[in-house]
């Protein structure tokens, strides 16, 4: 019975190890990394889903393009009778019948487009076609660039947070020498309120920077539309400056590559296709008809054509309409070249400017405020320094940890939105 037990206790350990860490404890969090979180939000976020159905749109658009024009089938029918015309008659009860038939008549009629009216309409369809695929190619790299903000934030809340601990654990233990000091006799009772208030002021810094960290979980998971839940954590790094990065091929990639101008272009062809289409619907469609008919003593087979005459408006408005359309289109297209040069200029000065900075905190900074700390605890708790200088000194070194956290998040969100601006990665 024991070897049983036994065995028993050694299947479920073996199971519950095989299981998932999120089924083993409610208290696990799941952990995301950045790529991972790119695949969530493209796969889910509606927004593209908006994108995919301005594509469907065009796509019925292009079929409708090439579509021909539907025949049109009319017939009338009824009872004819032929009367006597040599006799006349008091009344039309004496009208004598010569011969009763039911009469009918049936024609078609088809229309005939301008050939280079309907080509204008297909080209015209297609350049739509590829606008929309182009915008969803747009869509895709401005939502992209959202969530890596969104995750940076994220990370640069939790890194806040973890220096807003440590930095409480440091005042909490400064506070410990001074309460005891303080019951020695060896420091007076307002160095241990000084201490109390250092320590409420840390918790209300964890307090807000923990909100934080819980808003900004929340907006990444709207990106995701739910895919991360309520509880999870983000796990990566803060991007790096590259030194072989240079400003003049970016802006050579952005006006080559990117997204938007290239569905600016494509709405100026669909403009300019909209224009000749307009040009070319001066001429009118031709239909082309034929009919039977029977009648009491006549039988016929007819054919014949309608043209519509266009002889007092031949599409003047139509074609100033599509005149405007595209020079606005083209206006649009040379303001965001300028845009983007402009953005790309500032997002790469942006960059490199927090790149210096950031190797100004690695190169000196970051050591010699951690060593002016070290040197003010060892001396406080030696007796050679006062609770002032240990707090200053704690100051100044969370304070440039703080602003190293934050030069690291900007020069992420200058890289990604120089990225955004180029239309695609960096290199």
């Amino acid at each position: 019975m024991r070897v049983w037990w036994i065995i028993g206790l050694c299947v479920v350990s073996t199971v519950s190890s095989m299981m998932p860490r999120e089924a083993q404890g409610a208290e696990s969090v799941r952990s995301y990394d950045l790529l991972r979180v790119l695949e969530l939000a493209l796969e889910r976020n509606p927004l593209m889903d908006g994108a995919q159905s301005v594509i469907d749109q065009s796509v019925g658009r292009r079929i409708a393009a090439g579509a021909y024009p539907n025949p049109t089938i009319s017939g009338n029918g009824g009872h004819g009778m032929l009367r006597d015309a040599g006799v006349t008659a008091t009344s039309a009860i004496d009208v004598p019948m010569r011969e009763r038939l039911t009469e009918y008549n049936a024609s078609v009629g088809q229309p005939l487009e301008w050939p280079s009216k309907r080509q204008a309409r297909q080209q015209a369809a297609e350049a739509g076609l590829a606008g929309a695929t182009v915008g969803l190619v747009e869509t895709r790299l401005n939502l992209a660039a959202d969530v890596k903000i969104v995750f940076y934030e994220l990370l640069l809340a939790q890194r806040n947070l973890e220096l807003a601990k440590q930095n409480l654990d440091i005042v909490e233990d400064v506070r410990r020498i001074v309460n005891t000091r303080v019951r020695l006799g060896e420091a007076p009772q307002f160095e241990l309120i000084k201490a109390e208030v250092e320590v409420l002021k840390a918790q209300q810094i964890v307090t807000r920077i923990a909100n934080r960290v819980r808003v900004n979980r929340v907006v990444l998971d709207t990106l995701t539309a739910g895919a991360l839940g309520s509880d999870y954590a983000i796990e990566g790094d803060f991007q790096i400056f590259w030194k072989d990065l240079t400003f003049e091929p970016l802006v050579v990639r952005a006006l080559e590559q990117h997204p938007t101008l290239q569905r600016l272009v494509t709405s100026i062809e669909q403009a300019d296709r909209n224009v000749e289409f307009e040009r070319q619907a001066r001429v009118p469609n031709v239909t082309v008809n034929a009919a039977y008919w029977r009648e009491i003593g006549r039988e016929a087979f007819t054919a014949g054509v309608s043209v519509p005459t266009p002889i007092w408006y031949r599409q003047q408005g139509q074609i100033a309409g599509a005149l405007g359309v595209k020079r606005g289109e083209e206006a649009q297209l040379l303001r965001q070249r300028n845009v983007l040069i402009q953005e790309v200029n500032q997002h790469f000065k942006d960059a490199e400017t927090t790149a210096h900075l950031i190797d100004v905190f690695q190169k000196g900074l970051l050591k010699q405020a951690q060593e002016a700390l070290r040197i003010a605890q060892f001396s406080f708790r030696q007796g050679a320094a006062s609770l002032l200088e240990v707090l200053d000194a704690q100051r100044v070194q969370q304070q440039i940890l703080f602003d190293y956290t934050q030069a690291r998040f900007d020069l992420s969100v200058a890289l990604t939105r120089l990225e955004r601006a180029v239309g695609g990665p960096l290199l």
